[in-house]
């Protein structure tokens, strides 16, 4: 079985054991096996790869930089991104109620998605052709990340933001949480008085959902993130 990989070039990766693709594409809705265990093992093998590439590239960068770059190339919302590139969506099997509400489009759903592809490819061939196979992935976010010197987290830019104005801090409120307890999905509204403007974000653990509701905000304020 071919997984076709787009990023750049289009590369292709075949599966010695086709299984494995198949359980890292299948969602806990549709049954077992599903991708659960091998997003487990993705998420450290990801963790790793980025971790080590960072400290390859960047000789001069000390570990505050470095945790602050690993943490923007792995966060819920870049998995996802790169998930979408790679049509992950699209093949993903499901329940028909998740099916229905959308989550083969939701990030959380395709990051899991992709940790569990990468465990996947580890398993079927190994360490270093994970790597080859890959890191390729996150070669456009790491190109746009200033050399040695990550940008902040979106509630870190937002409240230096308003305090550089002598503004008051933002306030976060969760609006509603759904699905099972492994696999909930958490939505956030951000507001600030000055001026006055709210915005919402979605994530797998609350922490996400305020990183999102903040970036959104950062977007209404037409400040960079």
């Amino acid at each position: 079985m071919d997984l076709k990989f787009r990023h750049g070039e289009l590369d292709s990766y075949r599966f010695a054991d086709p299984g494995l693709l198949q359980q890292a594409l299948t969602h806990r809705s549709a049954g077992a096996p599903h991708n659960e265990r091998l997003e487990f093992l993705g998420d450290g093998i990801v963790n790793l790869l980025v971790a080590e590439v960072l400290f390859q590239r960047w000789p001069k960068a000390d570990e505050g930089a470095l945790t602050r770059a690993r943490a923007e190339l792995v966060r819920e919302a870049s998995l996802a991104t790169i998930a979408r590139r790679l049509e992950l969506g699209a093949r993903l099997t499901m329940g028909p109620g998740e099916m229905k509400s959308g989550g083969h489009r939701r990030d959380s759903i395709l990051a899991d998605a992709l940790e569990a592809v990468v465990a996947a490819i580890y398993l079927d061939s190994g360490f270093e052709a994970c790597r080859v196979a890959v890191l390729p992935w996150f070669e456009e976010s790491l190109a746009a990340l200033p050399v040695g010197k990550p940008g902040k987290d979106a509630k870190t830019r937002l409240q230096e933001w308003l305090q550089a104005r002598q503004r008051p801090l933002p306030s976060y409120e969760l609006v509603s949480e759904s699905g099972d307890d492994h696999a909930k999905t958490f939505n956030v509204s951000c507001t600030i008085i000055d001026p006055t403007l709210t915005a919402e974000g979605e994530g797998s653990s609350r922490r996400n959902a305020e990183q999102a509701a903040a970036a959104a905000l950062l977007e209404k304020l037409d400040i960079s993130t």
